[in-house]
């Protein structure tokens, strides 16, 4: 095992479309995450970051779902853009608003608040920077927002915000972001204030170059640990490693985090659950590429692998649990460009304690119909992620609202949340090029695991949308 203490700079920094019911004025907000409102139901929050605003294409927009003892419904929703009152910035073409999502309570109020990426926005004279926003949770859901401090030296189109995540990266109670691009990672340590300053901001290298990131505590300590996924030239799977808490000189705070590498690791998505139950989060990661010939790791069409916790965090040395379409049990098969594993979710679905796993291959053929994309549903259990038991869904199967078109990529994006507060995760599925413009399908969870009963659907233009949206490429986790 090789670890390192991380060097850092210290760099510290100084059109809404609203159908909610009235909030009731006494009730004190719920806490939960994802619960932008505060009414103990968990809200659902999804990008569609080439919306046309106006006559801007792609300056893009997110919609947040809210969730309710019968679920989710396009008539309780919220669309905020760059022109929204009281949000930063303006809708302008390419921008990409809703790029990337996390979600988080920033400033301790108990009201959920939504960190929103505009990786392409133009910053000055310079093009493609990438900027970060709030939204601010309250009684009526999201609306307003503060823009977050940018470090310095960003780049033209380095894509800043293409990866964002939340957590408590020092165990001290409250909610830190991070947010990154090609050139650059911030790290904003909470809470923080309504103008969106945070206490500070500290701008990390040594994470290589990279547009996704992963948090989730790996430990059980109360601090949630960091992933960078990130390509090299010897290494096409994907270099790993994890950034944990550890304090160090009191008068240098930008120490306090060490890097240990997972060299056997590979996989460019990934999140952060339960899986066995030990009281570890265990670090699931998507290796969706296929092996060639400057990769020579993965599985054709593409596998997950799962890096189970522990009190000193994933040991590298340990055998991960590896899993794709030719493990027994799981449906299909593996073929070229499935990606299988290009998109991720946790959650525990039939409510056994145990997270479960939802993973994308949004270019799975379905017969004929290529690229029409399928999300399989994998069990965890006290030994671990499972094969058996696996169930694969598409837009053909019985119960799914809509059929398997050709580039639909149903499973573009994929979350697991508890929706309707029934102890069981329901599944929300983007389909980013359903009709041209996206859409999102929600699967409820069950005892007995997903149901199609009572499944919905909603395209982009169901939630006011306009142009091709590209409504479902992200789902806020």
């Amino acid at each position: 095992m090789r670890k390192r203490t991380l060097l850092l700079a210290a760099c510290l920094t100084t059109g809404l479309l609203t159908a909610l019911p009235a909030a009731t004025a006494s009730a004190a907000p719920s806490g939960l995450s994802g619960d932008f409102n505060g009414d103990g139901y968990r809200d659902t929050a999804i990008g569609a970051p080439c919306a046309t605003i106006g006559s801007a294409s792609c300056a893009g927009a997110v919609v947040v779902l809210y969730g309710s003892s019968s679920g989710v419904s396009a008539a309780r929703k919220t669309v905020i853009t760059q022109n929204s009152t009281n949000v930063p910035g303006t809708a302008e073409e390419l921008d990409q608003f809703g790029g990337s999502l996390a979600a988080g309570d920033l400033d301790g109020d108990g009201y959920a608040d939504l960190v929103v990426g505009t990786p392409s926005e133009t910053v000055g004279d310079r093009d493609g920077i990438g900027t970060a926003t709030v939204l601010w949770g309250g009684k009526s859901g999201l609306s307003g927002g503060s823009a977050l401090p940018s470090p310095a030296g960003l780049t033209e189109w380095g894509g800043y915000s293409s990866g964002i995540a939340t957590g408590d990266f020092n165990g001290d109670g409250k909610t830190d972001v991070t947010v990154t691009g090609q050139s650059r990672t911030g790290l904003y340590r909470g809470p923080f204030a309504r103008t969106g300053k945070p206490v500070s901001l500290t701008d990390v290298y040594e994470v290589g170059t990279t547009y996704e990131v992963i948090a989730g505590d790996l430990s059980g300590d109360g601090a949630a640990e960091r992933v960078y996924p990130y390509t090299v030239s010897g290494d096409h799977g994907g270099v790993i490693g994890y950034l944990g808490y550890d304090p160090g000189d009191e008068s240098h705070p930008e120490s306090d985090y060490a890097l240990t590498d997972l060299p056997a690791a590979d996989g460019h998505q990934g999140v952060v659950g339960d899986i066995n139950g030990d009281g570890y989060g265990d670090l699931v990661l998507g290796d969706h590429e296929d092996p060639r010939s400057d990769k020579k790791t993965g599985h054709k069409g593409g596998q997950i692998s799962v890096w189970y916790g522990g009190p000193n965090g994933p040991d590298p040395a340990q055998t991960p649990t590896v899993i794709h379409q030719d493990t027994a049990g799981v449906p299909g098969s593996g073929e070229t460009e499935d990606r299988f594993g290009a998109s991720l979710a946790v959650g525990d679905i039939n409510g056994d304690t145990y997270a479960d796993v939802a993973v994308g291959a949004f270019t799975e053929d379905n017969g004929t119909v290529k690229d029409s994309g399928s999300v399989t549903i994998l069990f965890g259990s006290a030994t671990g992620l499972k094969g058996s038991g696996a169930k694969s869904y598409t837009q053909n199967t019985t119960g799914v609202p809509g059929s398997s078109e050709t580039n639909d990529e149903f499973g573009t994006s994929v979350r697991l949340v508890d929706l309707d507060k029934n102890g069981k995760a329901d599944l929300v599925v983007g389909t980013g090029r359903e009709n041209g413009y996206g859409a999102v399908t929600v699967l409820r969870g069950s005892a007995s695991g997903l149901t199609t009963t009572g499944a919905k659907s909603f395209t982009a233009r169901d939630v006011s949308l306009k142009g091709d949206a590209g409504f479902g490429w992200v789902i806020a986790q």
